[in-house]
């Protein structure tokens, strides 16, 4: 095989895994977890910056027995803002 016909076939690879990354990230579904409610409940946590130290609240609120418990098909854990961003 020829030097030229070795970069050829190597561009020709390149822009089929650049064509091939293309149609994967543009058949992305779009992003459906929702947004951190922008109420009088979570108001106060729009002005901390860290995610951590809002994270820190959550389960006031949405453990099990308290007042907005999550849902029984809610991933457990304790990264809120990993999923649900603030505006």
């Amino acid at each position: 095989m020829t030097k030229k016909s070795r970069i050829l076939l190597l561009n020709i690879a390149f822009l089929a895994l650049s064509a091939a990354l293309l149609l994967f990230l543009w058949r992305a579904p779009e992003e459906s977890t929702p947004f951190l409610p922008h109420d009088t409940s979570h108001e106060n946590f729009f002005a901390i910056e860290s995610k951590k130290e809002v994270e820190s609240f959550c389960a006031e609120c949405h453990a099990p027995e308290m007042t907005a418990p999550l849902s029984e098909s809610h991933p457990e854990g304790n990264r809120c803002l990993f999923c649900h961003k603030r505006r």
